[in-house]
């Protein structure tokens, strides 16, 4: 069975990592809350691992799931 990925970027952003002054490139990342893992693909550093979770993103998906985890 093939995993399922709740999230994707857009293709070869041009963000950089400013600690390591690399391009983040897109990998693979897990949200984990309230005991539940969701599989993303996210901007990641090659280098020392920092994920970019874009705004979009954090107030607008994975608010909305932790508001539904939490009303169970």
């Amino acid at each position: 069975m093939a995993e399922k990925t709740y999230y994707t970027m857009e293709p070869a952003g041009k963000l950089k990592c400013s600690k390591c002054k690399v391009h983040l490139e897109k990998g693979k990342a897990t949200f984990s809350y309230m005991g539940n893992a969701f599989p993303v693909e996210l901007p990641v550093c090659p280098k020392c691992g920092f994920i970019y979770v874009p705004e979009e993103l954090a107030l607008g998906k994975v608010l909305t799931v932790e508001r539904s985890l939490e009303d169970k």
